[in-house]
């Protein structure tokens, strides 16, 4: 996140304060553009490769479904045959890949949301490029009749409120409670009591599917 800390700073900037405090000030916006820049580049790769990440997990997420699917199929095939044995073997596949569907939709959602993040700062630091280039001529022009006539004003804090700072902060906070909390759920999984209750109910739907599949098959009187 320090990435979106830089942004947020330079976002957050005040040109005109800025300008008041430096020695050369058509250096210092020159120095500042520039940064903008660098910054710019840098967020659209990494909004590039937050967007890549997030189409994988899609694709892996549809792949796995197919596979639960075709799970269910061969399912409802061996309930055909009155195979009772391979159907709820079939049918313990395809919960097991609908679950890790589940899984992978869980990252997509999140991975989603950092690209978002990252958008959102490439657009606001667009804006503020854009903004510096269209008032830097103006800007030196001001500070020279300013200075020129004495009527500097007050210095003012160079970035702005540091709330700005704040969020961003919250942001990666959230971020790393959440990839905490993933760590914690998966530590539990590992637990035999958990481990023995959760293959009983995964016991328990395959039969209940396998009733469902039998059901939808038996002839109506």
């Amino acid at each position: 996140m320090a990435l979106l800390e830089r942004v947020s700073t330079l976002i957050r900037a005040n040109l005109n304060d800025l300008m008041e405090k430096a020695e050369d000030p058509h250096k210092m916006i020159k120095q500042v553009i520039l940064d903008m820049e660098n910054q710019l580049i840098q967020v659209k790769t990494q909004v590039a490769v937050a967007l890549a990440d997030q189409h994988m997990l899609e694709k892996k997420r549809k792949e796995i479904e197919q596979k639960a699917a075709e799970w269910m199929q061969k399912a409802e095939f061996a309930v055909e045959k009155e195979n009772d044995v391979l159907a709820k073997a079939a049918l313990e596949r395809s919960v097991n890949h609908r679950k890790m569907a589940e899984s992978f939709e869980a990252q997509e959602q999140e991975q989603k949301a950092q690209a978002e993040i990252l958008k959102g700062s490439l657009k606001s630091l667009t804006d503020k490029l854009a903004e510096a280039n269209a008032k830097r001529d103006l800007l030196l022009a001001q500070h020279r009749r300013a200075r020129g006539l004495n009527k500097a004003g007050d210095a003012q804090n160079a970035f702005g409120n540091l709330s700005g700072r704040a969020t961003i902060d919250q942001i990666e906070d959230e971020l790393v409670n959440s990839e905490t909390l993933s760590r914690a759920k998966t530590e539990l999984i590992g637990d035999d009591v958990n481990d023995k209750f959760t293959a009983m109910e995964r016991d328990d739907q395959i039969d209940r599917l396998l009733e469902e599949l039998k059901s939808r098959r038996r002839p109506r009187p």
